[in-house]
C-alpha cells in the first residue's frame, strides 16, 4: 500500500456517514424553522461537518501511532482504529499534515459563517476546534469527560453549530434533537471502547469501560442509548417535535435487543462484533429517521 493509499485510509471513509446525519439534524431544525438558508451555506455545513469529523479521525490516528496503542490493540470492523499507520509507517507526517491541513479548511468554513452569523458561532467553533485536538491526547486520560466529548462534538458544537449557521434560533427542538445525537453518539465510543479497554489501559488512557469495568460500562451503554429515545418521546408528546420525530421510535425494539445482548457477549468476541456492527446501523438509522421526521 502506497502512503496516499495509507494517508485515505486513515480518514476512516467508512465512518463519514455519520458526520453529515448529525449536521443534516441541524439543517433539518433550521428548515422545520421557516427559514431559507441559501444552498452554498447548506453544502458548506455539510462540507464543514465532514471534515471535522475527519480531522478528528487523522488526529486520532496519528497519536494512536506515536504512542504505540496501534501496535497492540486488536481491530475489529467498529474499533481499534484503521491500522493504516503499522502498515505504512512512513505515512505518519502524511497523515499529520493531512490532519492540519483538514482542521484549516473547517476553521476557515468556520470563520465565514463566523462573519455571517457572529459571536454565538465564535462559541461553538472555538469549542470544536478544542475537542479535535485535544480528545486523543488529553481527554481520554479523564473518564467523565471522555465519555461527554464525543457527543459533545457531534451535539451541541455540530447540530447547534449548523442551526446557527444557516440563521436558525436554538429553541426547545433544537435542544431536544441536540440530546438525541449527545446521547447516540457518547454511547457509539463508549460501546467501542469495550474491545480496547484492555490497549488502552497499557497507553495511559482512563475511560469508563477501565475504570467501571466492562459491566457497568455495558449497562451504561443501555441508559445512554435507550435515552436518546426520550427526546423524541418528550418532543412528540409536548409538541416540542412535529409529530412524524415518531420514526425515530421504530429503532427503539433493537436498541432494546443490543441493551440485553451486549452484557452477555462481553467474553465472545464474534457475537460482540455481531452487537457493535448493529449498533452502528440504530445510530445511523435512528438519525436519519429523525431527520425525516423532521423534513416531513
Amino acid at each position: 500500500m502506497s502512503e496516499a493509499a495509507a494517508v485515505v485510509r486513515a480518514f476512516r471513509p467508512n465512518f463519514l456517514v455519520l458526520a453529515p446525519l448529525c449536521a443534516g439534524l441541524g439543517v433539518a431544525v433550521a428548515w422545520q424553522q421557516g427559514g431559507s438558508p441559501a444552498l452554498i451555506d447548506t453544502l458548506l455545513v455539510f462540507i464543514g461537518a465532514l471534515l471535522a469529523h475527519a480531522a478528528v479521525n487523522l488526529f486520532n490516528e496519528y497519536e494512536d501511532f506515536v504512542s504505540g496503542l496501534d501496535m497492540i490493540t486488536r481491530r475489529t470492523p467498529f474499533s481499534g482504529g484503521s491500522g493504516a499507520l503499522p502498515d505504512v509507517p512512513s505515512a505518519a507526517k502524511g497523515v499529520l499534515a493531512a490532519a492540519i491541513g483538514t482542521l484549516g479548511l473547517v476553521t476557515a468554513i468556520g470563520l465565514y459563517f463566523l462573519w455571517q452569523r457572529g459571536l454565538p458561532l465564535l462559541v461553538l467553533g472555538v469549542a470544536g476546534i478544542v475537542l479535535v485536538l485535544t480528545y486523543t491526547r488529553w481527554i481520554t486520560r479523564r473518564p467523565i469527560l471522555c465519555l461527554l466529548a464525543p457527543g459533545l462534538g457531534f451535539g451541541p458544537v455540530m447540530v447547534l453549530g449548523a442551526i446557527v449557521a444557516l440563521g436558525g434560533r436554538i429553541d426547545t427542538s433544537a435542544l431536544l434533537v441536540t440530546l438525541v445525537a449527545q446521547c447516540l453518539v457518547s454511547e457509539l465510543l463508549l460501546i467501542n471502547q469495550i474491545p480496547d479497554a484492555d490497549a488502552d489501559q497499557k497507553v495511559g488512557r482512563r475511560h469508563l469501560v477501565i475504570t467501571l469495568g466492562r459491566t457497568a460500562a455495558a449497562r451504561l451503554v443501555a441508559v445512554l442509548l435507550l435515552g436518546s429515545y426520550v427526546p423524541v418521546l418528550a418532543g412528540v408528546l409536548l409538541g416540542g417535535l412535529p409529530v412524524w420525530s415518531a420514526l425515530a421510535l421504530v429503532t427503539l425494539p433493537v436498541s432494546l435487543w443490543i441493551s440485553r445482548q451486549l452484557p452477555l457477549v462481553l467474553d465472545n468476541p464474534e457475537r460482540l462484533n455481531a452487537v457493535l456492527g448493529t449498533n452502528v446501523a440504530v445510530l445511523l438509522s435512528t438519525l436519519a429517521l429523525l431527520i425525516a421526521g423532521l423534513s416531513l
